[in-house]
Formats: C-alpha cells, structure tokens, sequence
C-alpha cells in the first residue's frame, strides 16, 4: 500500500498579537520609572501633586485601575491604605500645607505692619509651621515673668491658634550663659518656666483654645539657632518657638498620620 504522502509543514500565519503584552510591559517600565523618580524628590508636596497627574494619565488599563495605585501614591487615606483616586483638593497633606501656608502669610503680613521684624519670625519646616518669638519680645534676661510689650504677640498668635486644629507645642530655649538662682537654678528650669508661662498667656488670651492641643517643653541651651560664640547669636538662642504640627506627613509617597 503506498504510504501517503505529507505537504511541507504548514506555517502559522505570523500576526500582532505580541504588541498587546508589549505595550503593557513599556507602560508598566515606565510607571515604574515615575514611580521611583517621584519617591525619591525631598519635596514631598510635589510628589503627591506629580503622582495625581501621573494617576490621571494612567488611568486607562481595561480594568480601569490606576498603574500607580499600588505604589501608594494615587490614592491614600490618613492611616496609608490606598482606598481609590484622590481627587485635586481632597488630599489631606496638600490641604494642611495649603491652611499652613496661609497662615505663615497672615503672620507675616502682621509683622511687617507692626516692624516687628527683628524680634518674630515664622516658616515652613518638615515638621509644621514654626513661630520663633526672641526673648527681648516677651520677657526680662533671666526671667520668665512677661513683659507688657508681649501683648503685641501673644493674642494674634494665640488667634491664629484658634482658627486651626492641628496640634501645638511651645517650647523655651536659652544661650550657654550658667544661670543659678533660687528660682532658676539652670537654665532648664528658666526655658521650661518661659515656655509654660507662654503656653498660658495663649490659653488666657484665647478662651477657645483647646488645652489638649498644646504642650510645653524647655530645651535650655541644647538647641541653639545660632552660634554662642557671639553676642548676637545668643540673642538669637534666647527665644520660645510655637510649632504648630503637622497632622499628616508623607512616608515613601505614602500619606500617614502622625
């Protein structure tokens, strides 16, 4: 019986189907470029400003998930779970910045009304928005008893205080100079005695003022703003600073509260 006979091996038809998963590879390498690129700015206010135009941009998958959700920069709540896109203006961070920021112009706008340049001074740190007062604005070398003149400070910034929640810590600093008498016997006991009075004068001064949001704390010599090697930076160590905290801060482009 003859054997039959088999035709050259039949050649698949070569197609386009390789773009599909392709294209998805390069949008994943990408994502992941921005991703590392936005995690690794010090400007945390504009990683989450860059990670909602890159969610908006990216939101196009067929499931319709974000590419940067599991990042942890498209979409967070304030215990750092992602729970879905934020919308522009919703992000808390960026919107206690923003309540910051607006304060510290106020403030300023205050001090230049009242040329009380040389003795206050506030600006945005890591940690919140920090009101630095020097000593000669509030009380007498070496005494923690208020002086008249802390009238010009102590009610404006404790009306700042109530017009937000976050909380308050105020805290006393001196220069190196020893101080020893009966009721200093440190310079601890002086900067923690200039920060509690301080901390009082707000509270007195605001009667809508929540107690639980504030604390006092004195650091005395050991965190100086300036060199003791001068007179002028001492005067610049012998101050109270308000720090009005952050509630949220942003931890590898996650958003936590603190």
């Amino acid at each position: 019986m003859a054997k039959k006979k088999h035709g050259p091996p039949h050649e698949e038809e070569a197609g386009e189907a390789w773009l599909l998963p392709y294209s998805d590879l390069m949008t994943l390498l990408l994502a992941l470029f921005l991703c590392l690129f936005c995690m690794s700015q010090t400007d945390q206010g504009k990683v989450v400003e860059m990670a909602q135009a890159f969610h908006k941009a990216f939101s196009m998958g067929s499931s319709g998930v974000s590419l940067l959700t599991g990042a942890g920069l498209a979409g967070s709540t304030a215990s750092g779970t992602g729970s879905g896109p934020m919308e522009e203006g919703t992000n808390p961070y960026i919107v206690e910045n923003q309540t910051l920021e607006k304060l510290q112009q106020t403030l300023d706008e205050y001090i230049r009304e009242n040329h009380l340049e040389n003795d206050l001074h506030a600006n945005m740190t890591e940690d919140g928005l920090l009101i630095r007062i020097k000593e000669k604005a509030l009380f007498p070398s070496g005494s923690a008893e208020l002086v008249p003149e802390s009238q010009l400070v102590g009610p404006v910034v404790a009306g700042l205080l109530g017009a937000i929640p976050e909380r308050v810590i105020i805290s006393g600093h001196t220069d190196n100079v020893p101080i020893s008498t009966a009721q200093y016997p440190s310079n601890w006991e002086l900067s923690s005695a200039r920060a509690l009075n301080f901390m009082k004068f707000l509270l007195a001064s605001n009667p809508a003022l929540d107690p639980a949001r504030f604390s006092a704390i004195g650091y005395s010599e050991y965190r100086p703003a300036a060199t003791n090697s001068t007179e002028e930076g001492r005067s610049q160590n012998r101050r109270v600073e308000i720090l009005i905290a952050r509630t949220y801060k942003m931890a590898e482009g996650t958003l936590v509260a603190r």
